[in-house]
């Protein structure tokens, strides 16, 4: 991963699980009928003579090809007193590997038209390469060095370091990284893994060693745990040869069964945070509490319900706290799904002097939500999730991708096939029952990072509940 691509990752990692993604800019829904067919190429299977699973779909438009190693460890298996050890390790993989220095690991990578990243998040973690197919043969070493054999050099570890002590101290300053820090720790705990952010403490970090990263690799990087997914160019006959020499020989013990996400109770009442950062330019708001898993059986009414509600450009968050109030740039609210329930939030940054008409305006969407949707809100909503949808798989990335999220969360083959059929079925009885179940805004947890002198005054004459006013440090942690 370059020095650029390593920022870019940490910065997502402070943030993880919390910021609202900005809504798509598109000021007219798409036009209603039917979604355009997807079709994808076949998915074939094969096993390496150590065991691991290997998923190929042959794609030949360009001649280039996307292997993905996928490994069933990530952020949510990091041991209680090492958070980020998982997002840290992943970060070293291609620090030095083999008989490579990172320098060099780029350069070879660079000389053979290839890209090389690693990147972990709560469920999984991976090292993915796309190359040229004629350079697959002389990539696959590189990525096997990375993978298998990284070498953790100390220099290395004490940069990455810095770089993510520096950068949680930065965010300390920004609103728009404290508020979803302080929503999940508010949430969660702090002693729950999803109450604290994929890259770790600043307590964490600056305590791991390199032996640290070792065991870790050691006991959760194993062929028992893994899955190669190689989209493009390529047929099965010429690449398994290529994979066996080059991963075949990868053995380890396997592990004990990957042990759940604890889970975390649920609030059963309103709780209003203000985190007190004077000076703040605007007021950043989260609101809302543990959602569902990815496994829910109520996926596809969430995927059109959150749509509705703070999923699109058109939905009804944006269209009044941006369009109608001009609060904000985008207001908008998401069902953050892994292996266990993540959270559900709705936010938005806010203008100080606005922030307690916002409030009202969000707790008046997420109440209205629960009564029903009319046929043709509901039919927008469809159509603008399966009119997208094709367009998820527009490059081999994009379909590895997706190959990596039905490993990881044992989707069958046919999901992505079947898709937009489960989102066409939704009614509207089935996002009523599921607004009434997952959207109750008198539990919600309320967090606002801001001006406290600003908006204090204004969010107590809410009267919403009971308000704690704490510093960055108390809301977010050491």
């Amino acid at each position: 991963m370059n020095r650029a691509a390593s920022l870019i990752a940490v910065l997502a990692l402070v943030c993880s699980c919390s910021r609202p993604p900005e809504p798509p800019d598109r000021s007219k829904p798409p036009a209603l009928g039917p979604a355009p067919e997807l079709k994808l190429p076949p998915i074939q299977k094969a096993t390496l003579a150590n065991g691991l699973p290997v998923v190929l779909v042959e794609s030949h438009e360009v001649p280039l090809v996307q292997v993905n190693l996928v490994i069933l460890t990530g952020s949510a298996d990091d041991p209680a007193d090492k958070f980020g050890v998982a997002s840290l390790t992943a970060a070293m993989l291609d620090e030095g590997a083999g008989q490579r220095t990172a320098l060099q690991i780029a350069d070879d990578v660079e000389f053979l038209g290839a890209a090389l990243e690693t990147s972990s998040s709560f469920d999984a973690s991976a090292v993915r390469l796309n190359v040229p197919s004629a350079r697959l043969a002389a990539a696959l070493p590189i990525m096997a060095d990375v993978a298998l054999r990284p070498t953790f050099p100390q220099a290395e570890l004490d940069r990455l370091r810095q770089e993510r002590l520096t950068t949680l101290i930065q965010a300390r300053d920004d609103a728009a990284q404290v508020a979803p820090l302080a929503f999940s720790r508010v949430v969660f705990g702090g002693t729950h893994r999803y109450g604290t952010a994929a890259m770790g403490t600043p307590s964490t970090l600056k305590a791991f060693t390199t032996m640290d990263l070792r065991t870790f690799h050691a006991s959760m990087y194993r062929p028992s745990s893994a899955t190669l997914v190689v989209v493009g160019d390529v047929r099965a006959d010429a690449v398994l040869p290529l994979l066996e020499k080059q991963f075949g020989g990868w053995t380890a013990a396997a592990t004990a069964a990957r042990a759940a996400v604890p889970s975390s109770p649920q609030l059963t009442e309103r709780q209003v945070t203000i985190v007190d950062m004077p000076g703040a330019e605007q007021s950043q708001v989260r609101i809302g509490w543990v959602g569902v898993p990815r496994s829910t059986p109520d996926y596809f009414t969430l995927q059109v319900l959150n749509t509705i509600l703070g999923g699109s450009f058109t939905s009804r968050l944006n269209q009044n706290l941006r369009e109608k109030n001009q609060f904000t740039y985008g207001a908008s609210s998401r069902f953050d799904m892994r292996l266990g329930a993540g959270p559900f939030f709705a936010g938005a940054g806010i203008q100080t002097d606005k922030t307690a008409d916002a409030l009202r305006e969000f707790f008046n969407e997420l109440a209205a939500i629960g009564s029903p949707v009319s046929a043709d809100e509901l039919a927008k909503a469809k159509n603008y999730v399966a009119l997208g949808f094709p367009s998820e798989f527009e490059t081999m990335e994009d379909l590895a991708s997706h190959i990596e999220e039905m490993v990881v969360y044992k989707l069958p083959d046919g999901y992505f096939s079947n898709y937009v059929a489960k989102i066409q079925a939704v009614t509207a009885a089935d996002v009523q029952k599921a607004a009434a179940t997952y959207i109750q805004p008198g539990k919600f947890a309320v967090v606002v990072a801001g001006d406290r002198k600003a908006i204090e005054a204004g969010v107590r004459g809410l009267k919403l509940g009971q308000i704690r006013i704490l510093s960055v440090k108390e809301a977010i942690g050491s």
